[in-house]
C-alpha cells in the first residue's frame, strides 16, 4: 500500500470515530439540556417539630380587688390617717370618728349591766334563803309525821296540818325565786349583749383597712360628716378607696372559637408594649357565658406584681395557648389546599415528578400546621404558584426558605 493509500485510510478511521462519538455523547446532551429546561417548583421539607394553637389577646389591667371603704357607723371625722398613695396593712387605721351620743350609749349599757348582775346576785341570795328554810320546815314535819303514826293521838291535827302546809309552801317559794333567778340571768344576757353591741359601735369609730393595699382616693377630711355606710336609706360617703396590686387581673375578651381550649390554670405568656417585658400569669377565672353582642367572654388572668412594677390601667398582650402538641410531622400552611372534602398537599416525588396526596390535619398554628396522615417525614411539599404544577409533572425542586416563602405565599 503506497502512501496516499494510507492516508486515506487513517483519515477514513478518523472520520468514523469523530461520527461515532457524536452519536454516543447526543443522548446525555439532550438530557442535560431537558433538566435545564425543568419547571422549578419551591418546595419545604416536612419535618417534625413542636406545634401549639395559640391566639393572642388584648386586654387592661385591673385591681386585684378594689373597695370603698365605708364607716359603719355615722358621725364626724375626727382624724384621718391616710391620703392617696399610702400603703397600708389589713387592719390598719385609716380614720377615726367623733359620736358622742355613742359614749353615753355605752355608759348606759354598763350601768344596766351592772344592775343586772346585782339582780342576779340578789336572786341566787333568795333561793338560797328558801331552800334554807324549806329544809327546817320540811325536817319539822318529817318529824311531827314520824311521832304521830308512832303514837296516834300525840299530835295534833291542825298542828300536823299547819306543819305540812308551811313545807309545801316554802317548797313553793323555792321554785318561784328560782324562776325569778332564771329571769335575773335572762336579763344579765340581754344586758351582757347589749355592752357587746354598743362596744363594738364604739369599734367601729375606727375605720380599719379590709385587706393591705393602696389608697387610691380620699373622699373625706377632718370635721366630714360620714353616714355609715350599712344605712340603706342614706347615700353614704365613703373614707377612702383601697386596691390591692400585689397581683393584678388582666381581663381579655376570648372569642368564641377560642372558648373550647379555654382552661383554669393554663399558663399564659403576657406582653406589656409599653415595658417591652414579659410576665407570666394564669387563667384564673371566666364567665363561663358569651356576651351575646360581641360572642365573647369575659376572662381574667391573674398576673403576680409584689414589686409593682405594672399598674393599673395598662395595657397587655396575652398569649392563650389552646392545643400544643410536641414532635410531631409540621408543613408550612401555604402548602394546603382547603376544599370541601378536607385538605391536600402537592409533593415532589423520588422521581421529580409532581403528586396531590390527602391530608389529615392536627393542630395549626399561625404559620404551621400538623400532618396527622397522609405524608412522612422528609416529604417535599410544593409550597408556592401550586396553580402552576400538575399531576404527573415532572419538575426541578428547590427547598425554600419558609421564613421568606411564608411572606410571599400563594397558590
Amino acid at each position: 500500500m503506497n502512501s496516499k493509500q494510507r492516508i486515506a485510510a487513517i483519515t477514513a478511521v478518523v472520520i468514523v470515530g469523530l461520527i461515532t462519538l457524536r452519536l454516543l455523547t447526543r443522548p446525555t446532551a439532550k438530557a442535560d439540556a431537558s433538566d435545564e429546561t425543568l419547571p422549578s417548583a419551591a418546595v419545604a421539607l416536612v419535618k417534625r417539630a413542636p406545634i401549639e394553637d395559640a391566639v393572642t389577646l388584648s386586654g387592661a389591667f385591673h385591681a386585684y380587688q378594689q373597695v370603698d371603704v365605708h364607716a359603719k357607723v355615722a358621725g364626724y371625722i375626727r382624724k384621718i390617717y391616710v391620703d392617696v398613695g399610702d400603703h397600708v396593712k389589713t387592719g390598719q387605721t385609716l380614720a377615726v370618728l367623733e359620736v358622742p351620743e355613742l359614749s353615753a350609749e355605752v355608759t348606759g349599757a354598763q350601768a344596766g349591766l351592772r344592775r343586772a348582775k346585782d339582780s342576779v346576785t340578789r336572786a341566787q341570795s333568795n333561793v338560797h334563803s328558801a331552800e334554807s328554810i324549806h329544809a327546817a320546815y320540811h325536817t319539822g314535819y318529817a318529824r311531827l309525821k314520824q311521832a304521830s303514826e308512832a303514837r296516834p293521838g300525840l299530835i295534833a291535827e291542825q298542828e300536823l296540818d299547819d306543819s305540812m302546809a308551811k313545807d309545801k309552801d316554802t317548797e313553793a317559794k323555792i321554785e318561784s325565786d328560782k324562776a325569778a333567778l332564771a329571769e335575773a340571768e335572762s336579763q344579765l344576757a340581754v344586758a351582757q349583749a347589749e355592752l357587746e353591741r354598743v362596744n363594738a359601735l364604739e369599734d367601729y369609730t375606727h375605720v380599719t383597712a379590709p385587706f393591705a393595699g393602696v389608697v387610691t382616693k380620699r373622699y373625706a377630711d377632718t370635721g366630714t360628716m360620714i353616714q355609715a355606710g350599712t344605712s340603706s336609706d342614706t347615700q353614704s360617703m365613703p373614707v377612702v378607696q383601697l386596691a390591692e396590686y400585689t397581683k393584678l387581673r388582666l381581663v381579655v375578651p376570648v372569642p368564641e372559637s377560642a372558648v373550647p381550649g379555654l382552661q383554669l390554670g393554663s399558663v399564659v405568656q403576657v406582653h406589656v408594649t409599653a415595658m417591652n417585658q414579659d410576665f407570666e400569669g394564669k387563667v384564673a377565672r371566666f364567665a363561663d357565658a358569651l356576651n351575646d353582642e360581641t360572642r365573647t367572654m369575659h376572662t381574667e388572668i391573674d398576673v403576680k406584681n409584689a414589686d409593682g412594677t405594672l399598674k393599673e390601667g395598662m395595657y397587655a398582650e396575652a398569649k392563650l395557648i389552646l392545643k400544643q402538641h410536641k414532635d410531631v410531622l409540621t408543613v408550612p400552611i401555604q402548602a394546603l389546599d382547603r376544599n370541601s372534602s378536607g385538605a391536600t398537599v402537592l409533593i415532589v416525588d423520588a422521581q421529580g415528578r409532581v403528586a396531590k396526596r390527602q391530608v389529615s390535619l392536627g393542630v395549626e398554628s399561625s404559620d404551621r400546621v400538623e400532618i396527622v396522615a397522609g405524608l412522612a417525614d422528609n416529604d417535599r411539599v410544593i409550597v408556592g404558584n401550586r396553580g402552576e404544577f400538575r399531576e404527573g409533572e415532572k419538575v426541578q425542586p428547590k427547598v425554600v426558605n419558609e421564613m421568606a416563602q411564608g411572606s410571599k405565599g400563594g397558590i
